[in-house]
């Protein structure tokens, strides 16, 4: 599967869709990041590595407006974000999927699935592709949400954001306490994805299942990217991210 996902993934365009240029957050005195510069060109898998506190999830928020107090660029298809409203982010295409899942226990799987609005009708994913992607869903979908297990919930989770129409994914941890089996499966899925021309920015701990997905990776370290290299260069940067990770 790792082989085969690399293989076959195409080229991304060369344009960024997403630039970020000096972004600092604090979560209220606390200031976690400190100048993240990075970007995610249109198509790509882009993976951000980094030991746990490095300010991986929290740069995912900050993308999305969810921690409030930022200050920077972080500019999405031409429009700066900074300043938006979490809502009006959404709306122009950015999903972001946490690692909670926050799926809602007592609603079945089809509530769950059509809850969220969509913010572009001729974008959204259809059930029938989504049930592709994730056959699972299909054989769950008058069950509630809370009876579901870890994966069938992150599956769920990845497809409420699909039937929004949105096409850049941010993507915390998808893969955390899952079963190898169900790894492989979202692997499949962010590959299919990627054919599909959506466009992926991947929090993950799993380095070698991040490994077989990204394009390019971006190395983080107290709140500050500290490397950023291409999948092409992953070889000749292992022993640096031995270091830097403790992979």
């Amino acid at each position: 599967m790792a082989e085969a996902a690399i293989a076959q993934r195409p080229a991304a365009s060369a344009t960024s869709v997403l630039s970020v240029k000096g972004l600092q957050a604090w979560y209220n005195e606390s200031h976690i990041l400190h100048g993240i510069d990075l970007d995610v060109r249109e198509g790509e898998v882009v993976t951000l590595l980094g030991r746990n506190g490095a300010g991986k999830t929290t740069t995912l928020k900050a993308i999305m407006g969810i921690v409030r107090k930022r200050v920077g660029s972080v500019v999405f298809d031409g429009k700066e974000l900074i300043g938006l409203s979490i809502d009006r982010i959404a709306r122009h295409g950015v999903a972001f999927c946490p690692e909670e899942r926050a799926i809602f226990a007592s609603l079945s799987v089809k509530e769950n699935l059509f809850l969220p609005p969509p913010i572009s009708k001729a974008g959204a994913m259809s059930v029938e592709h989504i049930f592709a992607l994730f056959p699972n869903l299909r054989e769950r979908l008058s069950s509630g949400g809370g009876k579901l297990s870890g994966g069938e919930q992150q599956m769920l989770a990845i497809a409420r954001i699909l039937r929004t129409g949105a096409r850049f994914l941010m993507l915390d941890e998808p893969t955390e306490g899952l079963a190898p089996v169900i790894i492989q499966q979202i692997g499949r899925t962010i590959a299919e994805l990627k054919r599909e021309g959506f466009t992926i920015l991947l929090v993950e701990q799993n380095f070698r299942f991040a490994s077989t997905l990204a394009d390019r990776f971006f190395v983080m370290e107290h709140g500050r990217i500290i490397d950023t290299f291409a999948n092409s260069e992953l070889e000749g940067r292992m022993d640096r991210l031995h270091e830097a990770l403790g992979v």
